[in-house]
């Protein structure tokens, strides 16, 4: 399982830093990535038959939103890959002040679906989903992390 998550999301992370920021592309990855996603919490968040309609329809309308941030994400790194070598001080900064709000947006985010899901089914659920979306967001971040190289100075 593990493996499988990393391997997709090493495929999908690649594909994004080869790509140039091109909507259609980051779409394309996007989605691509969003049906393997959905595949993978389907194997693991386990709505009864009754919440099963109410939870994707959530689920649907979380994916929305998180690759709206991860658009965002990409826009960040490639500005971090075009200064990194020549970056300022202030520059940084800034940076990762958009880094850090980011983080915290995506963070909000799925805490408030936590809530949602919750409400549309019960608190298993509503940790599967939790539990999953987090590792699954812990590995890109790992692997982004990884790929990102040090400003030098």
């Amino acid at each position: 399982m593990k493996k499988y998550l990393l391997i997709i999301a090493s495929v999908f992370l690649t594909s994004i830093a080869f790509a140039q920021t091109n909507t259609e592309e980051v779409d394309l990855l996007q989605a691509a990535f969003g049906m393997e996603k959905k595949t993978i919490v389907s194997a693991f968040v386990q709505p009864s038959p009754s919440q099963s309609d109410a939870f994707w329809a959530l689920y649907d309308q979380y994916e929305t939103e998180r690759k709206a941030l991860g658009k965002e994400r990409i826009v960040l790194l490639e500005q971090y890959a075009k200064q990194y070598e020549n970056m300022t001080a202030e520059q940084a900064d800034a940076w990762m002040n958009k880094v850090m709000a980011l983080q915290k947006k995506t963070d909000k985010l799925i805490a408030s679906y936590y809530k949602k899901v919750k409400a549309a089914s019960d608190a298993l659920v509503a940790t599967q989903f939790y539990q999953v979306e987090s590792y699954i967001l812990t590995g890109i971040r790992i692997e982004l992390l990884e790929g990102i190289p040090f400003v030098q100075k």
